[in-house]
This record gives C-alpha cells, sequence and structure tokens, in this order.
C-alpha cells in the first residue's frame, strides 16, 4: 500500500522587459520602474526559474495548498506589474467641520487640525511609496502593492473617528481609486 502525494504547480510567464532572479526562496523582480523582492521561505513552497517562466508548486490539493498557491501567483504577478506598471491609490480629503491640513515630512504624512484637534495625526509612510499632495487630493504611488496599499490604510486610520456616528462626522481622508501605473 503506497501513498502518493499530489502537487499543484502553476507557471508565470515573464515579459520581455522583465528581469527575475531566484536565490534559494528569495525572488527579485527587476523592470524599468525599478526592482521588488519578496521571501517566499515562509509559504512552504517550490519555486523554479527557466528562462523566462517562473514555476511555482505546491506540496498537496487540499484547500489549503490551493489558496497558498493561488496568494504565491498573485504576489509574483503584482511584483511584475509593479515594475513595469506601477501602482496608484487616488484618496479625497473630507473636511466638513474643521479644515484640515495634509502635509508630507520625511516618511510620514502629518494631519493637522483633524476635527479642531491641536495635536498632530501622523501615518507612516511604508518602503519606497510616494505621497503627493494636490488641493483635497492624496495621491499614494509606487512599485510594491504591499507598500502602498499599506500606507494608504495608515493615512485612512490615522483620521478614523471612533465613538462618533460615521453617518455624520464624515471627516477623514479615504480611498476612491485604485489603478494600475504611476501617476502623479
Amino acid at each position: 500500500m503506497s501513498t502518493k502525494l499530489e502537487s499543484l504547480e502553476e507557471r508565470i510567464q515573464i515579459p520581455d522587459d522583465v528581469k527575475a532572479n531566484l536565490e534559494g526562496f528569495r525572488l527579485k523582480i527587476t523592470g524599468k520602474l525599478g526592482s521588488n523582492e519578496y521571501d517566499f521561505s515562509h509559504m512552504g513552497i517550490d519555486l523554479s526559474l527557466e528562462g523566462k517562466e517562473i514555476t511555482v508548486k505546491i506540496l498537496g490539493n487540499n484547500r489549503k495548498a490551493r489558496a497558498m498557491l493561488g496568494t504565491a501567483v498573485s504576489i509574483i504577478k503584482n511584483m511584475i506589474t509593479g515594475v513595469t506598471k506601477g501602482f496608484t491609490y487616488k484618496m479625497k480629503i473630507v473636511a466638513s467641520h474643521f479644515p484640515m491640513s495634509v502635509k508630507v515630512s520625511g516618511n510620514e504624512v502629518i494631519i493637522e487640525n483633524f476635527l479642531g484637534e491641536r495635536y498632530k495625526r501622523r501615518a507612516k509612510i511604508v518602503g519606497n511609496t510616494k505621497v503627493v499632495v494636490k488641493g483635497d487630493d492624496v495621491i499614494v504611488s509606487g512599485i510594491d502593492k504591499y507598500s502602498v496599499g499599506q500606507t494608504a490604510t495608515n493615512i485612512e486610520n490615522a483620521t478614523r473617528i471612533k465613538k462618533k456616528d460615521p453617518r455624520k462626522f464624515l471627516d477623514g481622508i479615504y480611498v476612491y481609486r485604485k489603478l494600475e501605473g504611476i501617476e502623479t
């Protein structure tokens, strides 16, 4: 009686203008906008690079294995999209009660006069993400989807209102559009 373990496999094509480098479980993707790097050692998958194709394998054929394989493939595809096009999140400053002042200083976004508060609220900028404030728009862009999304979330969370009715107190900074491609 022998047990045969099944495995799942998926292949990802690399575009011509993108270079990939695999060292162990660390994958580095380089394109015209820069380079992204990710460590897959915690995921329990096997990666191999043959020419212009990345093969992702995982042992097992259950729901958890399929989910892990899909996650790894999505991360790699987002890395390729990031170095070729980039990612942009557009955010809107909504201030109905008090005029809010937003500025970028170093690696953080500083929000002043939020709901008339005297202290400044701060949101951390993650990685090499660029944040630009234009009037009542905040544009968050970069080549790493995780860093761009986490920076936008940090800004949203910095202006979250607690213990008040969210239908009446709409003040804050909110994401209204997610785009592929870097806009300024």
